[in-house]
């Protein structure tokens, strides 16, 4: 320890002042920093902090020129220590000491010279450095076994940035939430910075930010395609890895939260003592005035204070045993994120952080839905994932939060931790079962079509249980995780070099085909085959039971180079380039994606709101899903188990199990899908009576035109030609022309 304390010798402090702020009991609710009237009609603010083990608490508010003034909350109520100060307003910058024992050999790590920031901070003004100050332990200690537990007594202020109290008035009278029903949802996934960083029709000072979102250029794009939400990834204030600023480089996707109420700064156009908040809630209103509801990315698993090397920013400081997972040598922290700590969920304290949390975005931000980032870590109790856990039964029972959209990335690294399909019916699902199967169909991977099939119609061997619905499967072929669409039909080795680890980082299991050439080719067959790849999956997408998920830019090809983990690349290789989309080669692609999401929307036979049955309805004897063979006849249990690379869909519009606003049946047109992963092209006879007497074509993606195409009609029976490597859609007809899905 004496060696820690020589380490304060000659360094700069942060200036101090010695005046006193007076300080009344205030109240312990609610959590954080709320700008308020007290006693007698003062204004002023209530500053409450849960710090169970700790033994004082500094407030320490900070002027314009960074100067600090420290108020002791000496009021404890149930392990929150708040206060009231008068006077202080919307705009004050503030932080918290918190003095307590250092021992880190069983988990304590009180350090009151590391300025913390508030866990329920609304809005915070500045970025994090992470030079030495920022450590609670020496970090440079010459015994670096022994490093952190020794305690760094230099002061971090300088270098860590504040909360900000914000003014609450907002009641959202004037906003009208589209409330997209599961079935109806079409998710387009985007990085608020990287869409609009390159937009040309958005002005340079709104680019990479929530007012660049919200700008009708970027709107007209969001609405020219059809989708209905957008999945924004993390907007929570996070603080980038010590790591990456020794390269040079920043979290670009940011699954480094550090404050879950407050809205990442570095993304608001006009500052950030508060005015991204207001930008947040104005892009909600102009995102929902679109009719496109806003889900956010949300990383409640881990935060950036990684593990017992890490900085110390709050949570470690205010509370370490309360807030983190500790091993069973509590000087190390369990790591089931592989990001070095997990927040225990099972503390009633961190419940309640992550759900008061979660309840601030939809109230008072006006957010939709979340998708939980491993959110099997969320679901652990003690150790193994338990899906009666007491964060899944608080979701459960929250009028608030079950009435929202609530998406599972339904795994974590720890054991056990891969549960796809496990999920209760409250929730829908990452369904990364989806993204392999289409991914190995199309580059002619797998063994047979049983997958397939499953994928296809809903997962039902994964979700058919206890309720779920077909939407419960979020089908996906690519995240921001990951290759782009374009990348994934143009390498076989991943590309990271510019991550500057060496190529190390990144999956090697891409399940990728480059069509003949790694990377850029001049080639124009393999040009022309990478971008029939792109149409096929696409349609394979749309097409598909369940939700489907876009990642931005893929829509109109974009490419990160083969970089398949760009998640420290805030550069062109993430950000979207928009001259793509003027672009002749890649135009016909945006043509497809809005045609083919304009078809979901418009039939319900693609928007199913509960498993097909499989058994044949009505005098005509035809299925709610009829399979066929290479040969158009029926598949058999041996067709299912045979090695193929093609698959007839027929979709029936006459039997949807599913009633309108007045309680009519809903029937439709009924479709004929043919997928077809082969290099050859093949003779295939169309299914006859009773399915179809004849047969409309709707889109073929062997065409590089992907305008409407003409009118082409096929007999029931007859041959079709069926281009190698297609999806072919064709509507079902009677002979006299109408569709054959409604019952006349």
């Amino acid at each position: 320890m004496d060696g820690a304390r020589r380490l304060t010798d000659g360094v700069h402090l942060p200036a101090r002042s010695t005046a006193r702020r007076e300080v009344w009991p205030g109240t312990p609710q609610p959590l954080g920093a709320r700008f308020c009237t007290g006693p007698h009609g003062t204004e002023g603010t209530n500053f409450a902090l849960w710090a169970g083990g700790a033994e004082a608490v500094e407030l320490c508010l900070f002027d314009d020129n960074g100067h600090e003034t420290r108020c002791s909350l000496t009021e404890l109520t149930h392990e929150i220590w708040h206060g009231f100060v008068p006077a202080v307003r919307p705009g004050q910058r503030y932080g918290y000491r918190v003095h307590g024992r250092w021992d880190p050999w069983t988990g304590a790590r009180w350090n009151p010279a590391k300025l913390l920031l508030d866990p329920y901070a609304r809005a915070v003004d500045g970025e994090y450095r992470l030079p030495p100050e920022v450590y609670g332990h020496v970090r440079d200690w010459p015994e670096q076994e022994l490093a952190d537990t020794v305690r760094d007594d230099r002061d971090s202020a300088l270098h860590v940035p504040k909360g900000v109290v914000v003014h609450d008035h907002d009641t959202w009278s004037d906003d009208r939430r589209p409330k997209t029903p599961w079935a109806d949802s079409v998710i387009y996934e985007l990085h608020v910075r990287g869409f609009t960083m390159r937009h040309p029709g958005v002005p340079a000072k709104l680019r990479g930010t929530y007012a660049g979102l919200a700008h009708p250029a970027a709107l007209e794009h969001l609405t020219r395609l059809g989708v209905t939400a957008v999945e924004l990834l993390p907007v929570h204030q996070f603080a980038h890895e010590d790591h990456l600023l020794k390269r040079g480089l920043r979290n670009y996707w940011g699954y480094n939260s550090v404050g879950y109420f407050a809205p990442h700064a570095a993304y608001s156009a006009y500052g950030s003592r508060g005015q991204q908040v207001g930008e947040f809630k104005a892009m909600v209103r102009a995102l929902h005035d679109a009719g496109i509801e806003v889900i956010l990315d949300v990383v409640y698993n881990h935060t950036a204070e990684a593990g017992e090397l890490g900085p110390t920013l709050s949570l470690r400081g205010i509370d370490n045993r309360g807030y983190y997972r500790l091993a069973e040598d509590s000087r190390y922290y369990a790591d089931y994120t592989g990001c070095g700590n997990t927040l225990h969920v099972v503390q009633p304290q961190v419940l309640r952080l992550i759900t008061d949390s979660l309840r601030y975005w939809v109230q008072e931000m006006g957010v939709d839905g979340f998708r939980f980032d491993l959110a099997a870590a969320l679901a652990r109790s003690m150790h193994d994932v338990d899906m009666l856990s007491p964060f899944l039964a608080v979701i459960a029972q929250d009028p608030v939060l079950r009435r929202v959209k609530l998406i599972a990335e339904p795994w974590d690294i720890g054991a056990g931790g891969y549960q796809v399909g496990a999920f209760p019916p409250l929730w829908t699902e990452w369904n990364d079962r989806y993204r392999d199967t289409v991914r190995d169909h199309w580059r002619g991977a797998l063994p047979d079509v049983r997958d397939l099939g499953y994928r296809l119609s809903g997962s039902s061997d994964l979700y058919a249980w206890g309720g779920r619905r077909p939407y419960a499967s979020v089908n996906f072929i690519t995240a921001h995780d990951g290759y782009t669409l374009r990348d994934l039909v143009s390498y076989e080795q991943k590309h990271n070099e510019a991550n500057g680890e060496d190529n190390r980082d990144g999956t090697h299991d891409n399940r990728s085909w480059n069509c003949g050439a790694e990377g850029p080719s001049d080639d124009p067959e393999v040009t022309a085959l990478r971008r029939r790849q792109l149409r096929n999956m696409l349609t394979t997408l749309l097409l598909s039971t369940g939700v489907p998920m876009i990642v931005a830019g893929d829509e109109m090809g974009r490419t990160q180079g083969g970089n398949n983990n760009a998640y420290c690349q805030d550069n062109e290789i993430s950000w979207l380039d928009w001259s793509l989309r003027d672009d002749p080669a890649w135009r016909s692609l945006l043509d497809l994606t809005c045609r083919l999401i304009g078809l979901r929307r418009t039939h319900p036979v693609l928007r199913r709101r509960a498993f097909f049955s499989g058994r044949r309805h009505g005098p005509e004897g035809i299925r709610d899903l009829g399979w066929f063979n290479p040969r158009g006849r029926e598949m058999s249990a041996d067709d299912w188990h045979a090695p193929g690379s093609t698959l007839g869909m027929f979709l029936s519009g006459r039997d949807i199990p599913q009633r309108d606003a007045m309680g009519r049946p809903v029937t439709d047109d009924s479709f004929l899908v043919l997928l077809h992963a082969g290099h050859r092209p093949v003779r295939y006879p169309l299914p006859g009576p009773p399915w179809a007497d004849r047969y409309e074509l709707v889109v073929d993606t062997s065409r590089e035109d992907q305008e409407e195409p003409p009118l082409t009609r096929h007999r029931g029976g007859n041959t079709l030609r069926l281009p190698a490597r297609s999806v072919l859609i064709l509507r079902a007809c009677r002979l006299d022309g109408a569709p054959a899905g409604p019952h006349p």
